[in-house]
């Protein structure tokens, strides 16, 4: 009977430390799910997915190709180091743009994306929350929901894959200077042996899995501005939050994608 007298108060301890755990996890879930379908139904916002678009997409375009240009040259380097053994020269830019394409690309503009974006909404809607501005929304019969997360996420999810595409084509502009530096090697040979080994296969899936990047971050972020609490500091929170938790997303979820890409494309493993 003492063993037993003893035990439940752990127990009680380990069953509300799983509650706490799990429960967040469920509500979002709940928040992902109604910000997923939400979009279908009207009022549709455009103006304020242009607007988002806007902010999430151009304002992102300058550290998004800056980053890609300097990822390109160093992959250039990377690349004829290791090949410069083989004798394989030749096979730099086609090495350099499938690592692009398939992976290197996706994966930096959704990290950097997370980085900017993930915590501007999570300190956007977390100031809001705090001020009770949303509660004001709310007030005034304002699908404060639609209004704030359905269009961000929507934005998001758009500007992702565009963002990936100028991530790619920067990555390759890097990547002909350092080896035009290095060989003198011309863009219209370049271009020619960059791109003689990406198909479709290579170059739609890993572009538009960034779609569920973009949604990931919107998400996470409006999630946590959405119910941020404790103000300045709970506006701050929400915001750092955001960028681990959808960083941390994307890296896992890039598991599955790749996985399921390669089910769907096996061309794609090859």
């Amino acid at each position: 009977m003492r063993s037993s007298t003893r035990e439940l108060p752990l127990l009680d301890r380990t069953g509300a430390g799983a509650i706490r755990l799990f429960a967040p996890v469920g509500e979002y879930a709940l928040f992902a799910g109604r910000a997923l379908v939400r979009p279908f139904a009207p009022p549709y916002e455009g103006a304020e997915i242009i607007r988002h678009l806007f902010q999430f997409g151009f304002q992102s375009a300058p550290l998004i190709a800056t980053a890609g240009f300097a990822i390109g040259v160093v992959l250039s380097m990377h690349t004829r180091a290791s090949l410069e053994r083989f004798g394989a020269e030749a096979m730099i830019p086609a090495g350099l743009a499938i690592a692009l394409i398939r992976e290197t690309g996706p994966l930096t503009a959704g990290l950097l994306v997370a980085g900017r974006v993930g915590a501007g909404i999570g300190a956007e809607l977390g100031a809001m929350r705090v001020s009770e501005q949303i509660d004001a929304l709310e007030a005034n019969a304002v699908d404060a929901f639609h209004f704030l997360v359905t269009t961000r996420v929507v934005a998001c999810a758009v500007a992702m894959p565009l963002l990936t595409l100028l991530m790619d084509f920067a990555g390759m502009l890097g990547g002909y200077v350092a080896e035009s530096a290095a060989s003198g090697m011309s863009w219209p040979l370049y271009a020619e042996r960059s791109f003689a080994f990406i198909t479709y296969a290579d170059l739609l899936p890993a572009t538009l899995k960034t779609a569920v990047f973009g949604f990931l971050i919107a998400s996470v972020a409006g999630y946590l501005g959405f119910n941020a609490s404790g103000g300045t500091e709970g506006v701050g929170n929400a915001a750092t939050r955001s960028v681990v938790i959808a960083s941390i997303l994307i890296i896992l979820s890039d598991v599955l994608l790749v996985r399921l890409i390669f089910f769907v494309y096996p061309q794609g493993a090859g």
